[in-house]
């Protein structure tokens, strides 16, 4: 018998938004920015779900306390300028 999403079943799910406790020790891969490369298109900060992308009204830069290394923001970006690179 295939099952339904009634039979599912109920799990925990955190309340509380990411920015409020760091979760940057869970990331295998780090995010590193070539800012030669970047054209400021804002594309990497739309898609960040952890908001861990910053914008200091001249460049973005990651908050690796945030940061998961989903690799989110290397595949929206559209002039290839940041790179997922294996935390060390």
């Amino acid at each position: 018998m295939k099952r339904g999403w009634k039979q599912i079943p109920i799990a925990a799910v955190s309340w509380i938004n990411s920015t409020e406790y760091k979760t940057g020790s869970w990331r295998s891969f780090r995010p590193i920015v070539d800012y030669e490369k970047c054209i400021k298109c804002m594309q990497c900060w739309v898609y960040c779900p952890d908001l861990a992308i910053k914008w200091n009204g001249e460049e973005i830069n990651v908050d690796y306390d945030y940061c998961k290394g989903c690799g989110i923001c290397s595949e929206e970006c559209p002039v290839g300028a940041i790179k997922m690179v294996k935390e060390v």
